[in-house]
């Protein structure tokens, strides 16, 4: 089986190279430069030059002259892998939040359609960062259910993490969607994309290295608001959604969820 490691990049230079490296040991690689201003593009390039006429571990980069944040990044590089017959996709952090050495979980895992990278160890991680990534796994198993009434849905544990393998069927459907969100929140628009298409699914436990340079404010009112689109979109609101904007803070904090578990529920 074929599998295409893509990692987007955006000013990357202290840890990008221990990113490709590492990941090469492995699988072939695509690095999605997002208009990078520091030197990564410089090291891509070398890192280019040096794995030239490898058979396997090779190197792809696809570089963006504007910056198109994760979504566009990780369509381009399954846009790619669509193109070159890869038979999976694993999408990975360039800042070394993925460690390279947890890629055989997924190579090994089952011929599922989805394999997430379960944050089951973690380093430096904040009690708040905790607690968002667990009230947004009850949000998105409520979101993915059949029923009003259902709150468990599918059962997933962790629904933000980025570490992922995709199977062709999945990442063909995600690489052409008319996708919504705009930043981080891709990681959950495209697990609601793979559930509702009949993904099976599996959970593998990572170690996960927080850094504040991946996640801010402007993060979390992201996946608040795209969580908080999904709950109207699974109980047909008619307000659209505006793709990019921002709700106020109030409306973005807070998403009404009886069935889970009080009348407001804060993400």
């Amino acid at each position: 089986m074929k599998t295409l490691i893509v990692i987007p990049a955006y000013n990357e230079e202290s840890t990008i190279e221990e990113v490709v490296r590492g990941a090469a040991e492995y699988c072939d690689v695509c690095v999605v430069d997002d208009a990078s201003k520091d030197a990564t593009p410089k090291i891509l390039a070398d890192l280019k030059s040096e794995f030239a006429g490898r058979k396997t571990g090779t190197l792809h980069i696809i570089r963006h002259e504007s910056n198109t944040h994760i979504p566009g990044g990780i369509q381009d590089g399954m846009r790619y892998a669509v193109e070159q017959n890869y038979d999976y996709v694993i999408t990975m952090d360039a800042g070394m939040s993925h460690l390279p050495s947890d890629l055989p979980l997924f190579l090994e895992a089952g011929e599922h359609d989805l394999v997430i990278g379960r944050r089951h160890q973690t380093e430096n991680v904040p009690m708040y960062r905790k607690l968002i990534s667990w009230k947004a796994a009850r949000v998105m198993n409520y979101c993915l259910s059949d029923g009003l009434l259902d709150i468990k849905g599918p059962g997933i544990k962790d629904c933000t993490s980025g570490y992922r393998r995709y199977s062709r069927r999945i990442f063909s459907i995600i690489a052409e969607a008319d996708l919504e969100s705009r930043a981080f929140d891709f990681h959950m628009e495209s697990l609601y994309l793979a559930v509702r298409n009949g993904a099976s699914f599996q959970e593998v436990p990572i170690t996960y290295k927080f850094s504040t340079s991946s996640f801010n404010r402007k993060v979390l009112v992201q996946a608040m608001v795209f969580a908080r689109h999904l709950y109207r979109k699974k109980l047909h609101f008619q307000e659209p959604h505006e793709p990019g904007k921002l709700v106020h803070w109030q409306n973005a904090l807070y998403i009404p969820l009886r069935a889970v578990d009080r009348p407001w529920v804060a993400l």
